[in-house]
């Protein structure tokens, strides 16, 4: 079965950029079943743009992690500092360096 991944575009709300990324490394310390890679960039170019990129054993695990309460929290701390929604990629990971093997 292919892994899913994910390449998201997040952005703050203006002088927010800092506290959203706090909450996104907040997540990526979160135990969540599947999860292979969760990374959080901030762009070079634009002063308020987060880039996640994730990797998930499957979509399931992936679509699994929104019902957690501690993920719930999360998006729920969130959503005040964030403008809109995300802009995301899908992605099915073939391997790399960071990646085990399958």
């Amino acid at each position: 079965m292919d892994r899913y991944g994910m390449c998201g575009k997040i952005v703050a709300k203006e002088g927010h950029r800092d506290a959203l990324i706090e909450i996104l490394m907040e997540a990526s310390r979160t135990e969540m079943k599947g999860c292979e890679l969760y990374i959080v960039c901030k762009s070079p170019i634009e002063e308020d743009a987060i880039w996640v990129m994730e990797v998930w054993q499957t979509e399931a695990d992936h679509e699994a992690s929104f019902k957690l309460d501690r993920v719930k929290a999360l998006i729920t701390k969130a959503r005040p500092v964030m403008i809109g929604g995300t802009d995301g990629i899908r992605m099915v990971p073939v391997g790399g360096k960071g990646l085990a093997s399958i």
